[in-house]
């Protein structure tokens, strides 16, 4: 039987996922579900990433130890996988004595192998990205990744020699097209990074304890590269001594399912951690794009988080499962919104396919007393129908192949609308009419019948829990892949159960209110927390700050960078040229036109070939940054006292 081997990136255990984070696990159980229907031997894997300085800070501040913490938020990220139906093979905690074990014994290994090395590192620090980065990687001073603010570090650190493997790393890309997809990202990931020259890479922490210790320099801990990365293979019984049998079994992974944000950390760093030690690279690393709410990704501070438990509660399982799987783009940035989620409830689940399985079985028990009857007596529109119902698997296996899962969907429901449209043509009620008919009758119903059994199977991978009730009304056997693209498989004589409806058709108004009244009372009971306040200053110091408006004339993307936007502000009778690292945060377009806030006497400074001269202002509240503009269209130019 042929081997599967697929991964979530693990979750951060900082707080509680939202529904964009949780996308991603729905993803990649799909996937997963749909190689075990073909008949792989599938081991899927997820879990979460448990250490870190920002999990010390939070647990500080909470008043509790780190691990109670993490045990904490692992609770609720592994309660929400339950409740939607991820049917995980494994689930890894970075603070299970095994993983800590491993990645102890591979830090040690890389050591003495000369690739890992023992100096000091001076540069800026961010904490939510738990990154360091040297003067000329900032962007207007701050993450170039996050666009948050970075603190002055020194400390002693190990570093692994990541240039050493460079080449050998962009040969492996070059050979293998497939490894890194969608292509776009392969292009980010060589261009941006690997074609300028990799840094050795800091792979050892002292300022913080709450880490894996390493184990000949105890002042030191294992930093979040090789000890969060190495969870897909120590998860398999891998160490350096001694690999398990799941690993000789599973490795390398066919595909890790991350989001687009962690591609270079999975594309670059894990990779050339994987060629140190001798080991095979994974077959393929799938960036998926991000969930946003509307335009805008999902942020406390905005008020636009959905969770998933919220969405299950109003609408079920499958339905989020859906929206999730159907609505997201194979490489854009795909959009949820309330509106939207119900529109589709309605049309897709309720009306389609809740009607056409409603219809069929209700006609049945109707006309036949619930007896599926024999296929046997055919007429027009039978074959186009039997065509559409048989030829599903093949184009679906294609789409699945490449992992364009809305895509493979859209497939099935191409037989589902195939199966509506043959009710409107053969008009079962008209036929019920005629006594001489009856066996005709019967006919339309039993090809109905076995048109949705091909339907339940090829949708079980997607929604398991409504093709269990698909099948429960319908009587369905024969579920498996090797009868999924036959016709005829239902036996005559089998009885069909209760018509009743698979989803309820919500009133969207009614819905839209109880949801804006539910929004409304959890903001209030919403403890807000804000960052800590800096030191004080003298007001002589705040005094040199030149802070200006500026009207934004033009605004666009800088070539070859994935955080830089670039700023032409109109300042009075002059114009001026900033660049800010905050594209993930705003589109260009809707920045056009705004008056912006900008520090007016910075010293200019070369960003990617392009001159800054000032730094756009913004704030910035959890996991939102929100440029800053005045009230009322006042004067470009005017200073801010």
């Amino acid at each position: 039987m042929e081997k599967f081997y697929i991964t979530t990136a693990i979750a951060y255990t900082s707080k509680k996922p939202h529904i964009g984070n949780t996308y991603e696990i729905i993803l990649t159980d799909a996937i997963a579900r749909f190689n075990r229907f073909i008949g792989k031997d599938v081991f899927f894997l997820t879990g979460t990433d448990e250490h870190g300085q920002k999990i010390q800070e939070i647990a500080e501040a909470e008043g509790i130890t780190p691990k109670e913490h993490v045990d904490k938020i692992a609770g609720e990220i592994k309660q929400i996988a339950d409740m939607l139906n991820i049917s995980y093979d494994k689930f890894i905690r970075t603070t299970d004595d095994y993983h800590e074990k491993a990645v102890r014994k591979i830090f040690k290994t890389l050591y003495e192998k000369g690739d890992i090395y023992k100096s000091e590192y001076e540069g800026w620090y961010c904490t939510p990205c738990e990154s360091f980065w040297t003067n000329t990687q900032l962007v207007d001073g701050k993450c170039p990744d996050c666009g948050r603010e970075v603190k002055k570090a020194k400390e002693e650190a190990y570093f692994f020699k990541m240039s050493k493997y460079r080449d050998k790393l962009m040969e492996y890309i070059e050979t293998h097209p497939e490894f890194i997809q969608p292509e776009s990202r392969k292009n980010e990931m060589v261009n941006n990074f690997l074609k300028p020259g990799l840094q050795d890479l800091c792979v050892s922490r002292t300022s913080f304890s709450w880490g894996i210790p390493v184990d000949f320099d105890p002042g030191h801990v294992v930093y979040v590269w090789i000890d969060a990365l190495s969870n897909y293979i120590t998860a398999l019984g891998y160490s350096p001594d001694e690999k398990g049998e799941l690993y000789k079994k599973y490795w390398p992974a066919d595909v890790h399912i991350i989001g687009k944000d962690i591609l270079r950390f999975h594309t670059i760093y894990w990779p050339i951690m994987l060629m140190a030690l001798g080991e095979p690279l994974p077959k393929q690393v799938f960036g998926h794009p991000w969930m946003l709410v509307g335009e805008e990704k999902m942020s406390k501070s905005r008020g636009n988080v959905i969770y998933a438990e919220d969405l299950v509660k109003h609408f079920g399982v499958d339905a989020v499962r859906y929206y999730s799987l159907h609505e997201m783009p194979f490489a854009q940035d795909g959009t949820i919104t309330y509106e939207v989620f119900i529109s589709r409830f309605n049309s897709d689940l309720a009306n389609t396919l809740g009607n056409l399985v409603n219809r069929t079985v209700a006609m049945i028990n109707k006309y036949f007393g619930g007896v599926i009857q024999s296929g046997d007596t055919a007429g027009e529109f039978d074959d186009d129908l039997k065509a559409v119902a048989t030829s599903a698997l093949g184009k679906i296996m294609k789409k699945m192949e490449t992992l364009h899962v809305a895509d493979s969907l859209d497939e099935i429901w191409t037989v589902v609308n195939r199966a509506n449209k043959y009710i409107d043509e053969t008009m079962p009620w008209a036929l019920a009419k005629d006594e001489s008919q009856k066996a005709r009758l019967g006919t339309v119903l039993y090809n109905l019948i076995e048109t949705i059994r091909i339907i339940t199977s090829l949708l079980s991978p997607y929604m398991p829990e409504t093709a269990e009730k698909i099948a429960a009304q319908t009587g369905a056997t024969a579920l498996d892949f090797e009868n999924a693209d036959k016709f005829g498989v239902t036996a005559a004589g089998v009885k069909v159960g209760e018509a009743v409806p698979l989803f309820a058709r919500i009133d969207a108004e009614k819905k839209l209110a109880e949801l804006e009244e539910e929004l409304s009372a959890g903001a209030e009971e919403e403890k807000i927390e804000i960052a800590p306040y800096k030191d004080y200053i003298e007001f002589e110091e705040f005094e040199k700050l030149d802070i200006r408006v500026g009207k934004v004339i033009e605004c666009e993307k800088v070539p070859k960078s994935s955080k830089l936007l670039r700023f032409t502000l109109q300042v009075g009778s002059d114009t001026r040229q900033i660049l800010s690292g905050i594209s993930k945060y705003h589109t260009p377009e809707e920045l056009i036109g705004k008056n912006v806030l900008f520090v007016a006497n910075l010293k200019p400074r070369k960003m990617m070939g392009l001159e800054s001269c000032g730094m756009i202002l913004s704030a910035e509240y959890g996991d939102d940054l929100t440029v800053l503009t005045t009230l009322n269209d006042i004067q470009s130019g005017a200073e801010i006292v």
